[in-house]
């Protein structure tokens, strides 16, 4: 069985920046990318809000630059998913693809949150041509156009607000007579005069040719079938992190998302951490992603060096 110093689960902004900073500090981390090598960043184009690049950069690049410093630095980054764990007692036993056995004596968890979509074959087809889980990394590029925002909660609401600041016209597709926002909320989409709630509406059809989106066809409470035209088309029903296989050893919120304790990336479970959108339920951006990887790390490092004193 292979005794790995600091082990780090997700290949996302998190996880690859947990792993630049726990090599710089000489914790040898051995980092398994997951199901989705490069994280929820790689289901869209190009990045134009991440710092130190002013004319943006292409996901894809991004996290293919972040894994090369990572490796730079000797990280040991690896294919694989992790199947099982045991977080019962240091050091921490781990299962990579159901036959790989690993003990960690720290234990990064940087394995995101999956963005939730309809599950239309038209919206898969038309992801990062138009079809987006994410307003602030690509509400940029739909400037003086259309879009629509599909939810009725809050986060859609602000979805919704901040789109309408950028385009011509925000649609809001609410699947029932209410919405579910608060108060406040409500009131800011019911006064902001580019946004239009379409209710009572569930999406048959996201409608598009080789260029991308172009509209939405949706079916009303009624039975009533009319189309939208649209040039973008947000998903803003809801995240659901990739915290499962820990949530029986580390305390999760009602949402799922693992609890880390005031500032820092610690779980419940001394020596494991926890960095990335699994953590976050309210930024969810690259950059708050690295940022808690940077935490993760510099807390194994403490953490490993309180143990040897």
């Amino acid at each position: 069985m292979e005794r790995i110093k600091c082990l780090i689960l997700g290949g996302g902004p998190a996880g690859f920046t947990a792993a630049i900073y726990a090599s710089r500090a000489n914790l040898s981390p051995v980092l398994y990318e997951g199901i989705q090598p490069g994280g929820q960043l790689t289901t869209t184009t190009v990045v134009e809000n991440f710092p130190g690049f002013p004319g943006g950069v292409d996901a894809n690049t991004l996290m293919e630059n972040m894994r090369e410093q990572a490796r730079s630095f000797g990280a040991d980054i690896r294919q694989g998913n992790a199947s099982s764990v045991d977080l019962s007692h240091r050091p921490y036993k781990v299962v990579i693809d159901e036959e790989k056995e690993l003990e960690a004596e720290t234990l990064i968890i940087a394995t995101g949150a999956q963005a939730r979509y309809l599950g239309l074959p038209s919206e898969e087809k038309f992801k990062g041509a138009g079809v987006s889980a994410c307003a602030t990394c690509d509400g940029f590029f739909y400037r003086n156009r259309t879009v629509a925002v599909v939810g009725g909660g809050d986060t859609a609401c602000e979805d919704a607000l901040y789109l309408a600041s950028l385009a011509k016209k925000v649609y809001m597709i609410v699947r029932r007579d209410v919405f579910r926002a608060s108060k406040i909320m409500q009131e800011k989409v019911f006064s902001t005069e580019n946004i239009e709630v379409l209710w009572n509406c569930n999406t048959q059809e996201v409608l598009g040719d080789m260029m991308g989106v172009t509209g939405a066809r949706l079916l009303r409470k009624d039975g009533t079938v009319f189309d939208i035209a649209i040039d973008g088309f947000f998903l803003a029903i809801g995240h659901t992190p990739a915290s499962a296989l820990f949530s029986p050893w580390v305390e999760t919120n009602e949402a799922g998302y693992i609890v880390t304790k005031g500032k820092s990336s610690q779980t419940s479970v001394p020596g494991v951490f926890a960095a990335g959108d699994v953590q976050d339920p309210t930024y969810r951006q690259a950059i708050t992603a690295a940022a808690s990887g940077c935490m993760a790390a510099r807390d194994a490092e403490k953490f490993l060096l309180e143990q040897a004193n």
